[in-house]
């Protein structure tokens, strides 16, 4: 029997090769994929949010264990899709217009996806009408903002105003360096996230909320 821990393990070690492999393993012996993605990719990714949270780990090891995640999705996904698997909610992600910081913000995207999240990634330097055009062609639950500049954190309120005059009801969470609550609180964004692992949270409860 393909050992579903063996999968969480690897992908906390950051061993790509043995998750794809494990993954396989599991898929031949016809266990079903949702089974894998939950007990295997999301329980180590889990673990993984939780120690960084915590600073036992740092930014390289989440990437690592990040890309094996990758590795295990990538074999699972149209497994997923045949079976009907659909992700809990979508989030749309984006550094903002003036910005092209992503460390910070494809982590979370990763973070995201590791919490069984679907993430739809606008890349960096992106316009308010862009990220309301992907909210609605998505129907996305979250809009999550990244700004590492206080020179372009204006856009944010920029973005949660283009959001509201356009009717659609994403929830929009702010998050980055020069980034607070209190800013967060005075342009009318539904939420805030300190680091990675808080944004899967903070998305989370909103998703649950709604």
């Amino acid at each position: 029997m393909a050992d579903l821990k063996a999968i969480a393990e690897g992908l906390i070690r950051g061993d790509r090769n043995i998750v794809v492999e494990l993954t396989k393993q599991a898929l031949a012996e016809e266990m079903s994929p949702k089974e894998i993605l939950n007990e295997g990719l999301i329980a180590g990714m889990n673990v993984v949010g939780q120690r960084f949270k915590n600073n036992e780990v740092y930014v390289p090891e989440v990437l690592i264990a990040a890309r094996a995640m990758k590795g295990g999705m990538e074999i699972l996904q149209p497994k997923l899709v045949a079976a009907g698997v659909k992700p809990i909610a979508t989030v749309v992600l984006g550094t903002v217009k003036g910005d092209l910081h992503d460390i910070g913000k494809n982590l979370v995207g990763m973070m995201l996806t590791g919490g069984g999240l679907k993430v739809v990634d606008l890349g960096t330097d992106v316009a308010p009408d862009k990220f309301v055009e992907a909210c609605q062609g998505e129907g996305a639950h979250v809009c999550a903002l990244s700004a590492l500049l206080t020179t372009t954190m204006p856009q944010m309120a920029d973005i949660v105003k283009a959001m509201k005059a356009s009717g659609i009801e994403t929830k929009v969470v702010i998050g980055g360096a020069p980034v607070t609550q209190s800013y967060a609180d005075e342009i009318g964004a539904d939420g805030y996230a300190a680091d990675a692992a808080t944004a899967v949270d903070v998305v989370k409860s909103m998703v649950e909320a709604a």
